[in-house]
């Protein structure tokens, strides 16, 4: 049998070292990152998606970072297509690809040999699940898939729709694939503990907060580069702060929803991630997150 080209993937819940880690492993192995995070492909959202800063890059090349403009429709697949001549283009200089990121669909596209559905945006259906709220939205793909349901971040009203779209298109569940590897993938996920997460994430918004992240959300608006309802696709993280800057929210109000929202997206994103672990193809190294 051929031996497939060997990617190192980096992956793991939000605020746990992802990316310090894969800039140490690229020094240490001639390595260029890909992102694969659904928010950081953007221009502009830099501070509220925690986009890794040019010094923090210590001179790796990185892609798929503030490749769309703000507004553009990124599906996975066009993610996927653009995102796979690059790691050719890294083999081809004979470098180390590197896939660091939280978004387990965009990590699923570049990884595996699969058929993504070619779903267009239907507007119509979108102007209809616009009125509903995140938990109606919830509700419907429990309803419609239960598998999806489970692994969705389910505040974020424009993935529910999007999922909901799809079904919609197909008039059917799409069936689940075998997955087919694409590459050798020596894998490694970032572990912490429960205490040693939490931590971690609230030094993260208290970081955010003071690099400029209300600014952030300030100058989106106020630009109209993304409306308040807009930016809820990006995150409960942006919706919290509009919110805040409004005036509905108090500071420390503010500061324990967002410790919440972003705590119960990482146990979502711990459970996406346990299907590796049962996929005996996969190389696979727990990386034990301490402080």
């Amino acid at each position: 049998m051929k031996q497939l080209p060997k990617v190192i993937a980096v992956i793991g819940p939000t605020a746990s070292g992802k990316s310090d880690f894969a800039v140490e492993y690229a020094l240490a192995h001639n390595g260029e990152i890909i992102s694969t995070d659904s928010r950081q492909v953007y221009e502009g959202l830099d501070i509220g998606t925690g986009k890794i800063t040019h010094d923090e890059m210590k001179g790796v090349p990185h892609h798929m970072l503030d490749v769309y403009a703000p507004g553009e429709e990124v599906s996975v697949v066009r993610f996927r297509d653009d995102a796979l001549p690059i790691i050719e283009d890294i083999f081809a200089r004979g470098k180390t690809p590197i896939i660091c990121g939280g978004t387990g669909q965009y990590l699923d596209a570049l990884i595996y040999n699969e058929t993504l559905p070619q779903v267009p945006p239907n507007a119509t259906l979108r102007r209809e699940l616009s009125h509903k709220t995140k938990e109606e939205l919830f509700i419907m793909l429990q309803t419609s898939d239960s598998t999806r349901a489970k692994t969705i971040d389910k505040d974020n009203p424009a993935r529910l729709i999007r999922a909901l779209e799809i079904i919609n298109h197909q008039n059917f569940v799409p069936k689940q694939q075998k997955p087919e590897l694409r590459y050798t993938i020596e894998m490694y996920i970032m572990a912490p503990s429960r205490d040693v997460l939490r931590d971690r994430i609230k030094r993260r918004i208290e970081k955010r907060l003071h690099q400029g992240m209300l600014e952030e959300v300030s100058t989106l608006l106020e630009k109209k580069i993304y409306s308040e309802q807009e930016l809820k696709r990006f995150g409960i993280e942006y919706y919290l702060i509009a919110r805040y800057l409004r005036g509905e929210l108090l500071e420390d109000e503010m500061k324990e929803k967002l410790f919440y929202a972003i705590y119960h997206y990482a146990k979502r994103q711990e459970t996406w991630n346990k299907k590796y672990t049962t996929i005996p193809a996969i190389t696979l190294t727990m990386v034990t997150v301490k402080n």
